[in-house]
Order: structure tokens, then sequence, then C-alpha cells
């Protein structure tokens, strides 16, 4: 029953300037039969000391006036003090702090954020090992040289090994939390991969069922288009007109979804390729469909590239689709295809002076089915970007843009440089 009493009358002195971190530690440690004083920082401590008398005092690293290792010092340097233990509640995010920590003669460090328990188990430690010093009080004194400078420690021989076990602790604390936020990642990581293939295969399942009615309405539109266009006037055929234009952009909307989900799924199959030729010949694809335009290609000399050539295809030839569809109102296109060399990776740019866009929206740019220009202005399904930026990540790369409003707009992005076996 007296050691009960004892034990509810150890006193210990709170020394923390965040008035929050403060209520909750006291809370914490009035719970467990401490009695409980605080102090703002270390100046107010050092005052309330002698009226206080604490079994321990817990201080904050960092405080205004005086912080936790000067209050330390200055309590180790006072002959009716220097018993007392101290516990530093620090990041400790840097081995320095050790070295102060022993400089001054802090007892225990207690990393934040910290268990409820773990802080129980440290107070309980530091005050059954407080009668230590006074038996094994022979102070040493030990010179090293850490990181550029020369420290000289003068401490007794418990107050290193506390303060020693007390980093080790502290680092076996940190280490489980670590582990268990690796394996928390992981999960989360396994989670959002099923959760991906979840959509992709929702995406592709819809844009598959999707094709069967809209042939029955591309069938039968044929045949009204065929028997009976010539009992409608020009309104109802305008009206054919319509339904089937827009059975067209329905079709090239599930192709480009399906070839957006299906981009994420086929195997990568790299190998060296000429990003040179490979742009000759998207331009000579694209050749029906700029007949009759005047436009100036203005080709740097592109590098061999490490990549898969299927993809790579696609990236070019979505940049340069859209590079010659923005640049229609242009009496004369200007388009540039240039490179980037810098020591991690290459950079690729498509550049022109057509249109733009405003770069508030550029957030907007890359995503599905996102498109900052009317569709009566310009076609297009707005997948195309996404999918560029699908395969650059699938590479490694980067994707950004820039432009002004009609001023014109350049897409880049990047491939990771890889050494060659």
């Amino acid at each position: 029953m007296s050691q009960n009493k004892k034990k509810t009358a150890e006193k210990i002195l709170i020394v923390e300037d965040s008035p929050t971190q403060a209520q909750q530690l006291q809370y914490t440690l009035e719970h467990y039969g401490y009695e409980v004083s605080v102090a703002s920082n270390g100046r107010i401590a050092i005052e309330m000391m002698p009226i206080f008398k604490p079994a321990l005092v817990i201080s904050d690293v960092n405080m205004p006036e005086m912080d936790g290792y000067g209050l330390s010092q200055s309590i180790k340097e006072d002959e009716g003090l220097r018993n007392i233990p101290i516990i530093l509640v620090t990041t400790m995010s840097d081995p320095h702090d050790v070295i102060r920590g022993l400089e001054c003669g802090a007892d225990n460090f207690v990393l934040k954020p910290y268990d409820e328990d773990y802080l129980i188990s440290r107070v309980r430690y530091a005050l059954a090992n407080q009668e230590l010093h006074d038996s094994n009080n022979a102070s040493i004194g030990v010179e090293i040289f850490f990181n550029g400078h020369r420290h000289f420690i003068t401490a007794d021989r418990l107050q290193i090994l506390n303060l020693l076990l007390s980093t080790y602790d502290a680092a076996i604390q940190r280490n489980k939390e670590l582990n268990r936020n690796h394996e928390k990642l992981q999960t989360l990581n396994a989670e959002l991969d099923n959760a991906n293939k979840e959509l992709e295969s929702f995406s592709y399942s819809v844009s598959h069922d999707l094709r069967a009615p809209l042939r029955h309405i591309d069938g039968f539109l044929g045949l009204l288009e065929k028997n009976a266009a010539h009992l409608l006037d020009a309104k109802g055929q305008g009206y054919l007109k319509t339904i089937a234009e827009s059975a067209k952009k329905m079709g090239c909307l599930i192709d480009d979804l399906l070839a957006f989900s299906r981009m994420s799924r086929v195997e990568m199959m790299r190998k060296e390729m000429d990003v040179a030729l490979l742009v000759k010949e998207t331009i000579r694809a694209l050749d029906p469909e700029i007949q009759g335009r005047k436009i100036n290609w203005h080709i740097a000399s592109l590098p061999l590239i490490q990549a898969d050539l299927a993809m790579m295809r696609q990236v070019f030839t979505n940049l340069l689709i859209n590079a010659t569809k923005y640049t229609r109102t242009r009496e004369i296109a200007e388009i540039e295809i240039g490179v980037q060399n810098t020591a991690k990776e290459i950079i690729f740019f498509v550049r022109d002076n057509g249109v733009g866009f405003d770069m508030q929206y550029i957030d907007k740019l890359f995503g599905v089915f996102q498109r900052l220009h009317r569709a009566e202005d310009f076609e297009g399904t707005g997948i195309g970007l996404a999918n560029v930026r699908r395969i650059i990540a699938r590479h490694g790369g980067r994707t950004w843009a820039e432009g002004k409003l009609d001023q014109g707009a350049a897409f880049y992005f990047s491939l990771p440089k890889h050494r060659r076996s």
C-alpha cells in the first residue's frame, strides 16, 4: 500500500510550448497516477524546479527562449538537480541529435509521434533507474569526431547507456512503424491494381457490348437510305444524315475506348527503333487527310531509342494528327518535331502554330473524353492524348504541354535513358 502511495506521489514536469500537446501528455500521465505540472519553455521550467521538485522532466526539444538541450544542460550543471532524469521528446531526424543529447546530459529520447504505451514504458524505466545515479555516478570523458566536428562528452556511465538504449529502442520502434506502413502500402497497391483491372475489364465489356446495337443502327440506317430515302423530304434526309454521322462518331468513340483499355494490358516489346523513320512513316500515313494543305514540316535529327514500336507509332500518330487538325485554320501550318537531351532522359516534342489552348485548363488536357475545343470546330473523341500519357507512363516517362490561345501549342514526352546491354 505504501508503495502505491509513493508511486502516485511521483512528480513529472512537462516542458512543452504547444498547449495542445502539453494537455494531451498531461492527461496521459495523470491517467497513470502521476502528479503533473507544465512549463511552456525551458526558462520557466528552471524557475519551477525548486518549488515543484519533480522526479522526472519530459521536455520538447524545439522551444522558444530555451530549448530542450539548453534545459538539460542547465539541470545537469545544478548540483541539486543533476540526478533528475530527463526525457527529450523529438523527431530525432538527424543522428547529431544523439550527440547533442549526450553533450547536454539527456537520459532518454521519445520519438514523435509516440505511442502511449511506449511513452509510459520510457517514463517507468527512467524513474526506476533514478536511484542508480547516486551509486553509479562515475563520470567519464570521451572525445569523438562526428560529422566534421569534435565533441567532448562528460557523462556518467548509466546516462550514456540509457541514452544509447533509448536511441536503439527508438530506431526499433521507427523500423516497426515503417514495416507496418510498407505492409499497408502493399495492400493498398494490390487493391488499386485489382480496381484498375476491374475498371479496364468493365470498359472493355461495355465498349464491346455497345458494338452490337450500333451495328443494328448502322445496318437498318443503310436499308432505310436505300429503300425509303426517296420518300423523304430534304428535312427527313437531313435527319438520316445526322443519325449516320452520330453512329459513325459513336463507332470512333468505342474504337478509341477499346484501344485505351487494351493499352494497359498489352505486353510491351522493347527494341531499338529509329524515331526519324517512324515520324516519316506517320506523316506519309496522314497524306490522304492533308491533301491540298500547305504544311511546313520542321524535323530535327531524331535518335534511336529503346521502346515498343507499336506503342510509339500510336504516340506520334496521335500527336501529329492533333498538330494537323488544330492548324487547319492556318494558311500555312508550321509543325516542328524536335528532341532535347538531358542526363537522365530524352525529351521529344511536337510544336505547331495552331489555335493553341488556355493553360488554365492544362489539367484536363490529358484526361479521357476531355476536350478544350468544340466538336463543331474540331472533330475528335478526347481519348488520343490520354492514350499518349498512358503509353509514355508505361515506358517510365512523363507527358506535359504548353500553349497559348491562338498562338500554337507544344506537346512534350520524355523517355528515360537506359544503358544498352
